[in-house]
């Protein structure tokens, strides 16, 4: 039987909290959580593989010293504490990897990863993350490629306010995607575009869906696609309506300068939900065999039950997604030094895996997961 690894896990909301209930649940890891909260990490179950430590990660320079011996470091605090933790694990010695969307963290992580020793796997979510992965694997079956839209949206199943929208997972990685540039690559230029613009319309299953430009859910694809493709860009699914409301908030009224006023506004008047919906919807279109075609990747994955207790669609779908990059990366799959990028990982080898198998409404390790419906189309 293969040892068990040490995993350090920083952050223990929402997804680092369903983060370690499947770490644990595969019996293949230990896990230290770390968190400045005392009050959250009490209120997780106790677990004879499950360490918790209080450690103010921003101010308390001890975090080198926790993840020293550490096989890796799981990153699922706010993105503002990227180049911090990202430091620490270099220092320490252990791999890295995260669920930062945010453009400019990950520029400082794949620097770090060029003299280091150890694996940098930033943006192991769903989108930056799981998104670009099926996209790549779509694009491969195309002569030549002309454009990839990728759409992706954690949404409330039964919106009821005019946003049509409830909050799903971190209140500062929305606003933060809703007010950062954007990469894109427009007539085979990569450039930035402004976020909350490029809005379409498009309909699964009869229902309607919006989608417009936010930073971040492009990951390192971008890069990778460069002279390969004429357009290639990153949208967030909302209900139509959303874009035009935020738009107003965030630069009618000035909130984008003041995102602590628009934290605290969305955080005591727009209710959370476990029964949301992950809408993902990519797009390739280009030449095969000399025709020009389109093909369509679309998935609905659905709050459920995880070992025990119910989570929502974004915390499954996030927490997978970084536990299939560890257990690629345990289990040597994936290389073991330097920046990982998702694209580099095939649809196959995830899906493949125990945790990525999430995506393909199969169970998860110790969990009663039962919901995803997904279909992929050539048109």
């Amino acid at each position: 039987m293969a040892a068990k690894a040490d995993i350090a896990l920083i952050g223990a909301g929402k997804m680092g909290e369903t983060i370690a209930a499947l770490l644990l649940a595969s019996t293949d890891y230990r896990v230290t959580l770390i968190d400045r909260a005392q009050e959250i990490l009490d209120a997780i179950p106790e677990h004879p593989e499950l360490t918790k430590i209080r450690l103010n990660v921003g101010e308390d320079s001890a975090l080198i010293d926790y993840l020293k011996g550490q096989f890796a470091v799981l990153s699922s605090a706010p993105f503002f504490l990227t180049k911090t933790i990202a430091d620490a694990a270099n220092a320490a010695g252990c791999h890295y990897l995260d669920l930062t969307e945010d453009v400019a963290s990950t520029q400082y992580v794949k620097k770090l990863a060029r003299e280091s020793k150890q694996a940098y796997i930033p943006q192991c979510g769903l989108a930056p993350g799981f998104v670009s992965i099926v996209a790549n694997d779509v694009a491969a079956e195309f002569d030549r490629l002309d454009t990839i839209r990728m759409c992706v949206g954690a949404l409330p199943q039964y919106p009821s306010n005019s946003l049509n929208y409830n909050l799903t997972w971190s209140t500062d990685g929305v606003i933060n995607e809703y007010c950062e540039p954007c990469i894109a690559i427009k007539d085979g230029v990569m450039m930035t575009v402004p976020p909350l613009e490029h809005l379409e319309h498009f309909s699964l299953d009869g229902i309607n869906y919006e989608s417009f430009n936010t930073s971040g859910g492009l990951g390192s694809l971008g890069e990778t696609m460069l002279g390969r493709i004429n357009n290639l860009c990153y949208q967030t699914i909302r209900y139509p309506g959303h874009r035009d409301i935020m738009k107003t908030l965030l630069h009618d009224l000035g909130l984008r300068q003041r995102r602590d006023l628009l934290k605290n506004v969305l955080e005591n008047a727009v209710p959370a939900t476990l029964q949301d919906v992950v809408v993902i919807f990519v797009t390739v279109s280009g030449q095969r065999n000399e025709a020009l075609l389109q093909e369509t990747y679309a998935n609905k994955i659905y709050g459920a039950e995880v070992s025990g207790i119910l989570r929502s669609a974004i915390q499954i779908t996030t927490a997978s997604s970084i536990c299939a990059m560890v257990d690629l990366l345990k289990e040597n799959v994936i290389p073991c030094k330097g920046f990982i990028s998702q694209e580099s990982v095939s649809l196959n080898q995830f899906l493949g895996n125990r945790f990525g198998q999430v995506y393909e409404n199969k169970t998860s390790p110790g969990s009663a997961y039962n919901g995803s419906a997904c279909n992929r189309n050539s048109l």
